[in-house]
């Protein structure tokens, strides 16, 4: 620890012995200010960056005893020097902040680590101290503290995805919400965990590491595939890129992606939801409306019908009830293409509808019935009477004034999801103003 201001010219040089210009090179590269004391309290090391901050070159550091006359007020300078000396027994690293004064007469407030040095004896034989100024000490521990915060418990998903789009670390809140553990996730691809729309995840942290991020976070629907299964989900993901800040030149070099997201599929589902019923209802009011203009109630009903069909069913049916108990189809939609509600001539011949038919199992329980394909049933729709092209159908009782007038049956091609309770509920309703104005035909 001991040296002189001559033989120390340059930060920590000592000629003659081994390894002195190595130390010199990497005390001069460190980003912290260093500077090391002997027992007595004489500096014997000053690197560049302590130059840098307080102006005091090594050659006019190294070899004053303490800070006072120099670096440091008088009345300040025995304190300092005192509780550094003291590091050199205390236990571990001690943290200290005081002022010191830079060459040019400015004061400069410090945040040092000290640590003390033993000699070969095993006595103190000195002590070193890190430093650096407050402001910057103070920026740094935030950004650790805020890594450490995200991190820890935050109350959205935080995943570190490296340049291989593989997450390299994950939070608690992403784990549970992706629904694995926070280990099993680490250096695996994406798709081990998302099914459909990881293309679309993977593509846009693509866009961050080679552009940089959005301007406003998106929505993502994803397939995560867990411990619970399979499940459809939406997050809200914003994007930031990572990349070192040591590099030099005008392009970063990327360390990764920070994805972060928040689960929002029930607030989106709602919002579905209320903007299906919305139109639903706004269609019924544009139905009620032309058809109040009809003076035919079957043309009436046709129309109710046609409106009813927007962005609802791809197909609808409408048998009519007989004398006898059968069933006599009535309007109908073409089924080979696109085009409006009908009526149909059949002569009066009866549905020849199979025993387990949804069209009857409604009549018979004078509600709804859904019904659905089998993945393994291709004549499922054929053997129902129905268009080939269908695999969701929800069959709904025509009543009115008490009386049972026939069924409509709506109708879904593959392509569409199985008809729900909702839509149960909105079928009923079409099939109330379907049933008075065939009522009002009889």
């Amino acid at each position: 620890m001991s040296g002189s201001a001559s033989d120390t010219a340059d930060t920590a040089r000592v000629p003659g012995v081994p390894g002195a210009d190595l130390l010199a090179a990497l005390l001069d590269g460190m980003d912290a200010a260093l500077c090391a004391l002997d027992a007595t309290g004489t500096v014997t090391h000053w690197n560049r960056e302590a130059e840098r901050i307080l102006g005091w070159s090594a050659r006019e550091a190294v070899g004053r005893r303490g800070f006072d006359g120099w670096a440091a007020r008088s009345a300040d300078a025995e304190d300092i020097l005192a509780g550094l000396l003291r590091s050199m027994t205390a236990p571990g690293r001690q943290v200290h902040e005081f002022a010191l004064l830079r060459k040019d007469g400015g004061r400069v407030l410090v945040r040092t680590q000290t640590a003390g040095v033993r000699g070969a004896d095993g006595r103190p034989a000195g002590v070193y101290l890190a430093f650096g100024e407050v402001h910057v000490q103070i920026d740094l521990e935030r950004s650790i503290a805020l890594s450490e915060a995200l991190f820890a418990d935050a109350a959205w998903g935080v995943v570190l995805v490296d340049v291989d789009l593989r997450p390299a670390v994950v939070n608690g809140h992403a784990a549970r919400a992706l629904g694995v553990a926070r280990g099993s996730l680490l250096g695996r691809p994406l798709g081990d965990v998302v099914g459909p729309g990881v293309e679309e995840l993977e593509a846009a942290l693509q866009h961050v590491l080679a552009v940089g991020p959005p301007a406003e976070p998106a929505d993502v629907w994803l397939t995560l595939r867990g411990a619970r299964g399979e499940r459809r989900r939406c997050l809200r993901c914003g994007f930031v890129r990572l990349a070192t800040p040591f590099a030099e030149g005008p392009e970063p070099v990327p360390l990764g992606v920070g994805w972060l997201f928040q689960d929002v599929t029930d607030a989106r589902l709602a919002e579905q939801d209320a903007d299906r019923l919305r139109f639903r209802w706004s269609q019924l009011h544009r139905a009620s409306a032309a058809a109040a203009e009809c003076e035919d109630p079957v043309r009436a009903a046709a129309v109710l019908l046609d409106f009813a069909l927007a962005g609802f069913a791809d197909h609808v049916l409408v048998d009519r009830a007989t004398a006898d108990g059968g069933l006599v189809r009535a309007l109908a939609t073409p089924a080979g293409a696109p085009g409006p509600v009908a009526p149909v001539t059949t002569g009066g011949i009866p549905l020849r509808y199979p025993a387990a038919h949804p069209a009857l199992q409604a009549l018979g329980r004078q509600g709804p019935t859904r019904a659905s394909a089998a993945p393994d049933a291709p004549r499922w729709s054929t053997d129902r009477l129905w268009p080939s092209d269908t695999s969701h159908a929800l069959c709904v009782p025509l009543r009115s004034r008490a009386r049972t007038l026939g069924i409509t049956t709506f109708l879904r091609s593959p392509s569409r999801p199985a008809f729900e309770r909702d839509d149960a509920v909105y079928a009923e309703t079409v099939a109330a103003r379907v049933a008075a104005a065939l009522d009002l035909a009889n």
